[in-house]
């Protein structure tokens, strides 16, 4: 594993080096972000608008079916080198580096480990090539952190299903061509074991964007309601089993959490460099502020809850290519590195002093990008209370 902060070549040799081709793919995610992304980070973020073209691109470079083989479309890469080019992406504009993840870890992570050989041929293959945009629709306005407490349902028809419903804060709520949504289909069934998984494509009947959230940060990356009005699904819809759903569910937020865990080191990183930069040339008092203890210690502790931070999340990642039970590790990263994100975020603000707090330096986007770490896939209040129970039934 190569360290972000530093060069690849000052690790060369180490035991938690990336190979080779993991190095290219992080130097290819970096290059990207820095020839595509860069240049449009504030334009996209003041207006709000998802960048559909950037995304197209990172479609053709296999950035969109980063964990999906070869065959169903995918670059057939690991969670080593999904963590890589996620941190690449949002150390340079964490909007594009949560869409980049959602869609990814998500909705075409989902239908690959549950659907089935025909579903994965019809909804994987276009995702994961970079074709179509993918959504997954979890949450509703009541059922948050107690996602068991779904409420939207679909009745069983012939042929089919109806759903009935709406969810919000969808990741490409309105942008999206593919959305997995769940709802209740066992309304007297048991807690957990009661909501089923559907794929629905955009432009099916009663399938509507709600509203579009005007969001703190991460502003580029659409965020939306969606809802089902006697939306009606065909049998091939449902992802595996009927009741499944939650727990398929929990099983996509273990590597979502690693995602989030990613998008909170890149944006830490991001923070920190923006920073460390800003402190090599702003000067006072006759000199660079760079030369002031009170700057250099709030540097050091960014770059050491970075360090930490990188080597939890890809901890995780390591974990999960090998197969391995990841739902504490991967609480465990996204927790740190989120509130490190927060942290480093903070620190880069009060560090550009007035210039923090205006929209001519990065520092400030950073600052109100960074909150959502410490929130999606599962508050830190959440994760505390998974490492725990992990803890405790050990």
């Amino acid at each position: 594993m190569v360290s972000s902060v530093e060069t690849a070549e000052e690790f060369a040799g180490m035991d938690f080096d990336l190979t080779e081709e993991q190095r290219a793919v992080q130097e290819l995610a970096r290059d990207f972000a820095r020839g595509e992304v860069d240049p449009i980070v504030e334009e996209i973020d003041e207006a709000q608008r998802f960048p559909r073209e950037v995304i197209d691109k990172a479609g053709e470079l296999g950035f969109l079916g980063i964990l999906v083989p070869e065959e169903y479309g995918g670059a057939g890469l690991g969670y080593v080198e999904y963590v890589a080019v996620i941190t690449e992406l949002s150390k340079v504009d964490p909007s594009v580096g949560i869409s980049i993840a959602a869609h990814n870890s998500l909705c075409t992570n989902h239908i690959f480990k549950f659907g089935d050989e025909t579903q994965k041929r019809r909804w994987v293959v276009p995702l994961a090539s970079g074709k179509k945009v993918g959504a997954w629709s979890l949450t509703e306005p009541n059922a948050g952190s107690d996602a068991a407490g779904t409420q939207t349902h679909a009745e069983k028809v012939d042929g089919g299903w109806i759903l009935n419903g709406s969810k919000t804060f969808t990741t490409h709520g309105s942008v999206g061509e593919i959305c997995v949504v769940f709802a209740v289909t066992d309304p007297q069934g048991p807690r957990h074991h009661n909501i089923s998984a559907f794929v629905v494509e955009k432009g099916t009947e009663g399938f509507r964007t709600g509203k579009k959230e005007n969001k703190l940060g991460i502003r580029a990356s659409d965020t939306a309601e969606v809802v089902m009005e006697n939306c009606f699904v065909p049998d091939e819809n449902l992802l595996g089993q009927r009741g499944d759903g939650f727990i398929q569910a929990l099983q996509i937020l273990d590597g979502g959490r690693i995602s989030i865990a990613a998008l909170g080191l890149g944006t830490a990183i991001g923070a920190f460099e923006t920073a460390r930069d800003y402190a090599k040339q702003r000067e006072q008092f006759g000199k660079p502020i760079a030369h002031f203890q009170a700057i250099q210690f709030a540097l050091a502790e960014m770059s050491t809850r970075i360090a930490a931070a990188e080597i939890l999340t890809y901890a995780a990642a390591e974990a999960m290519d090998r197969g391995r039970k990841v739902s504490q590790l991967a609480s465990e990263a996204k927790l740190y590195t989120g509130e490190t994100a927060v942290f480093c975020s903070e620190r880069g603000v009060q560090i550009h002093g007035g210039y923090g707090f205006v929209k001519d330096y990065r520092a400030e986007k950073y600052y109100r990008d960074a909150k959502i770490c410490t929130i999606g896939e599962g508050t830190s209040e959440i994760q505390r209370l998974v490492i725990a129970r992990s803890l405790l039934r050990a």
